[in-house]
């Protein structure tokens, strides 16, 4: 049984970072495409950060270039997203997942970032 356990999250300033952590079990974690998303309170989950099975291919969305990167560490059956330069709007629960929507795994229960003005 697969299971996603995000963590890292927290409380910080705008212009603040953070580093968040998903680890995968149940899974061969090297097989899959994997991404981030997020869901802001009131609105629908959206994608935020995506990256190939090796990892030398990512993909972000518009509101998060230049200030996120997506990395993986296969070994470690562990997905990251370092956020840097955090702005309010980027407050929301961040849930990790497989990459293709119609093949994601249950979710976990995320881990909740809330950045101050």
């Amino acid at each position: 049984q697969v299971q996603l356990v995000e963590s890292g999250g927290g409380l910080v300033q705008a212009g603040g970072s953070l580093r968040l952590s998903c680890v995968v079990s149940g899974r061969t974690f090297s097989a899959y495409g994997m991404a981030w998303f997020r869901q802001a309170p009131g609105k629908e989950r959206e994608f935020v950060a995506a990256i190939s099975v090796s990892g030398g291919s990512t993909d972000y969305a518009d509101s998060v270039k230049g200030r996120f990167t997506i990395s993986r560490v296969n070994a470690a059956n562990t997905l990251f997203l370092q956020m840097n330069s955090l702005k309010p709007e980027d407050t929301a629960v961040y849930y990790c997942n497989r990459q293709a929507a119609s093949r994601q795994w249950p979710w976990g229960q995320g881990t909740q970032v809330t950045v101050s003005s």
